[in-house]
């Protein structure tokens, strides 16, 4: 009997040894123990966009060129800084949660714009406003001429590898630094779903779209990490049958056409399509690279609870208000006046909406999905951060 429990002890003791040394090498994500990264390294669109757009105003479109005046960036900032809301994005309460500095602009940096007050290995920030995962060709074969950026996720990739250097300076030294780092790959994807949408292609030929979209980021993924990242944070779709501008774009007498929560069923059914066959491949991903922590973000869900009960969350407005109204948003007639351009006023109070600018969320909103991806409920597994701080 003695000679069993010693057994049992020493059994007992080699698992929380394996279980530790699992732990410290960052694999053991689903545990749910705490992390203290060192730095994020971000890639995407204009939901993850800090600055990009503020630094390559040669190239933008209409839509995009208004984020680079007020009222966006009124609430947090006091001035624009090419951020499309009226103040910070979830990338800016992960960093902050996490003690970091908000991140900077990779093109701020390469123009020697920004030549202060920022260390690479804190993090960059390679997102663009009107960025797709796939490259603009793409579409142009497809017949779909309107996109805003061909910064595409490929492209990002290549600035990350050139900015590499400054990073690390040695193979042994990258896995080190990229090893301890949270790369956040996304939300990409979206404006590929949304420029044809824009031009009222239907949702059909849209959803064949979504295997090259994968595709795209799947390739992104696999890239990362033979350059040494770990842990990866890749969101998915957010719900966009409840998006203002395609309320309005879409709007029809059919109430079957909406959900109880006055969202575009069929809309939202091809954000699921797309979140479900990306949720798979990340799966697959997994599986590849098991001493990888590669984590969903259910952008979906953690920004639909805000549509379905949206007093409850502190949001007083209807879902088809924006602080910041569109005008001549429905795409027929008269050109589309963004918020930002002249005889466009915002609201006095921004934290009321959920909806910003009619395609992009405010803060408070950006802040509520960012409290749901921390505490766990809508990451699969959990990022689980060490924080300095709450948000």
């Amino acid at each position: 009997m003695a000679a069993y429990s010693s057994s049992l002890t020493v059994l007992l003791l080699l698992l929380h040894v394996t279980a530790m040394s699992m732990i410290s090498m960052g694999v053991a994500g689903s545990y749910g123990q705490s992390h203290r990264y060192k730095a994020i390294y971000s890639f995407g669109d204009s939901l993850a966009d800090t600055g990009n757009l503020y630094y390559d105003t040669e190239k933008l479109s209409a839509s995009h060129a208004s984020c680079l005046h007020l009222p966006y960036g009124e609430t947090y900032f006091h001035r624009p800084t090419g951020r499309c809301s009226d103040g910070r994005l979830i990338v800016d309460f992960l960093a902050q949660k996490m003690g970091l500095p908000l991140l900077k602009p990779y093109l701020g940096i390469k123009n020697g714009k920004i030549k202060k007050d920022w260390k690479a290995r804190e993090g960059v920030n390679f997102a663009v406003a009107g960025a797709t995962a796939l490259n603009s060709s793409f579409f142009i074969e497809r017949g779909i001429l309107n996109i805003a950026t061909n910064y595409s996720l490929a492209v990002q990739l290549d600035w990350f590898k050139h900015f590499l250097p400054s990073i690390c300076n040695s193979s042994s030294d990258c896995k080190k630094v990229l090893g301890s780092s949270l790369f956040l790959v996304g939300e990409i994807g979206g404006n590929d779903f949304n420029h044809p949408l824009f031009l009222r292609k239907s949702v059909e030929e849209i959803k064949a779209y979504i295997p090259f979209v994968i595709n795209e980021i799947s390739s992104a993924i696999n890239k990362l990490i033979h350059l040494g990242a770990r842990t990866m944070i890749v969101p998915g779709n957010f719900p966009i049958g409840c998006n203002v501008i395609y309320l309005r774009i879409f709007n029809t007498t059919n109430m079957k056409e909406y959900d109880e929560a006055g969202c575009l069923k069929r809309l939202n059914e091809l954000a699921q399509d797309y979140n479900k066959k990306l949720r798979v491949e990340i799966n697959r991903l997994q599986r590849l690279y098991p001493n990888t922590n590669i984590i969903y973000a259910d952008y979906y869900h953690a920004s639909l609870q805000l549509y379905q009960s949206p007093t409850q969350f502190g949001f007083t407005k209807s879902i088809l208000d924006s602080c910041c109204p569109l005008a001549n948003a429905n795409y027929h007639n008269a050109p589309v006046k963004h918020c930002g351009e002249p005889g466009l006023i915002s609201c006095n109070d921004p934290s009321q909406f959920i909806t910003w600018d009619g395609v992009h969320l405010t803060e408070a909103a950006y802040k509520r999905i960012a409290k749901g991806l921390l505490k766990g409920s809508f990451t699969n597994p959990k990022i689980g951060i060490s924080c300095d701080s709450d948000i």
